[in-house]
């Protein structure tokens, strides 16, 4: 499976959008699961969904964007 893939199985209604590859990626996810968090809690939950990929060493880095849908207006 691939990463964005897996983004949709664990958010599934967000909007996602990924660019970049090897180790220079960078992904926007726009998702309801992060209204009343923090920063680092939006990133925690959507670096937990992509240990895997850390752990093998697909995944080198990421940049993270997430927002919740009323901060995109």
């Amino acid at each position: 499976m691939d990463i964005t893939n897996l983004l949709k199985l664990h958010f599934p209604e967000a909007e996602i959008s990924f660019d970049g590859e090897d180790c220079n990626s960078k992904v926007l996810i726009v998702s309801r699961q992060f209204d009343g968090l923090s920063t680092i809690q939006r990133h925690k939950l959507v670096l937990s969904t992509l240990k895997d990929f850390f752990q093998t060493g697909e995944l080198h880095a990421l940049s993270l964007i997430t927002k919740s849908p009323s901060e995109m207006s």
